[in-house]
């Protein structure tokens, strides 16, 4: 047992620390679940020696009566990430073509890789907005296309109605990825009716996860939903006791703790547009946002040298632009007293 000390106080040591303010490379919340949350979750421990359901009916049961949809159109996921693979292993062969933005969600160049699919990336335009007149041509040749709304890592959305008339220039054998990772963020006003755009186009898939405004990114909980036969052939792709026990109690508490997320939802649009104002106040240009980070395109000021040795865990991206979660307030002054220092 001696032996084992080490490496158990390493493997504690090693957690990330729930609240860190200098945390603002991946739109995690700023904040640990919420308490009913980890009430929930500490009760599932006890079942620890237990498999969890053979296949997630449950879960699948529980946010699909939330979504408005029936049960056979979702399809559950490790992550947003895992439903988005398991898609891509329903609906497609190896070789076969995937249109993205670029630049976009980082996962989804190694899904494609995963996959063995061939990657065409069509450019966003000055304003982090999709084009997506380009990408409905590109996808008269793809299998699948992605389009973020909101969009990692911009922020910007399209309207709902691009969106649908997106959509009926796409074939209808191109299933369409419809990344709603972010969508808790949005305004009422600016939220499309998924459940009805995937009854009236059957080849879009929505996919959504617990990892953002939820706080759960360390469970691991994404789904997606879509048409019922399109869901059922993504159904088959569910790995067995692959979704564990936390997660059906933690959706649970937290869709049971609405109110208290709408809270924290609002205290973090309030501060992304408190970081925004500020900045612009300095002259500095930011997209459109409308999730949970901001995004600062190239600047004439590289912004490696703005944020390097200052602490702050930003995200880089290959063409300057940088990215930068909204944390709690002393994230903000953070952040900005790197800008001014820089500045001066």
């Amino acid at each position: 047992m001696t032996g084992l000390r080490p490496a158990l106080l390493d493997a504690v040591g090693a957690l990330p620390e729930a609240v860190n303010p200098f945390a603002l490379s991946l739109n995690e919340c700023p904040f640990p679940p919420l308490p009913a949350v980890r009430s929930a979750m500490v009760t599932s421990i006890d079942a620890a020696n237990r498999y969890p359901e053979f296949l997630p009916q449950r879960l699948r049961s529980l946010i699909a009566s939330r979504v408005g949809v029936g049960e056979e159109q979702v399809v559950i996921g490790v992550g947003a990430t895992g439903a988005i693979m398991q898609v891509l292993h329903a609906v497609t062969s190896p070789g076969d073509t995937i249109v993205m933005s670029a630049p976009t969600f980082d996962g989804y160049p190694i899904f494609a890789q995963m996959a063995r699919l061939r990657s065409v990336t069509v450019p966003l335009d000055v304003h982090g907005h999709h084009d997506l007149d380009a990408m409905a041509d590109a996808a008269a040749r793809a299998r699948v296309v992605v389009v973020c709304r909101p969009h990692n890592p911009t922020g910007t959305i399209e309207t709902a109605a691009d969106i649908e008339r997106f959509l009926t220039r796409v074939p209808e054998d191109t299933v369409v990825l419809l990344d709603e990772a972010y969508v808790e963020f949005l305004a009422p006003e600016h939220r499309i009716d998924a459940p009805s755009l995937v009854d009236r186009f059957g080849n879009v898939v929505v996919v959504r996860t617990f990892s953002k405004a939820y706080g759960l990114a360390g469970l691991r909980i994404g789904y997606g939903f879509c048409a019922a036969e399109l869901g059922r052939s993504l159904w088959r792709m569910q790995l067995p006791f692959g979704i564990g026990l936390t997660a059906l109690v933690a959706v649970a508490a937290s869709y049971d703790s609405e109110s208290q997320l709408r809270q924290r939802i609002r205290v973090i649009a309030a501060e992304r547009r408190f970081l925004r104002t500020r900045l612009r106040a300095k002259g500095i240009y930011s997209t459109d946002g409308h999730a949970n980070f901001v995004y600062l395109p190239a600047a004439s000021t590289p912004w490696r040298n703005v944020f390097d040795d200052t602490g702050l865990q930003v995200r880089h991206y290959a063409d300057g632009g940088v990215r930068i979660t909204v944390g709690s307030r002393s994230s903000t002054r953070a952040v900005l007293r790197a800008v001014t220092a820089a500045l001066d």
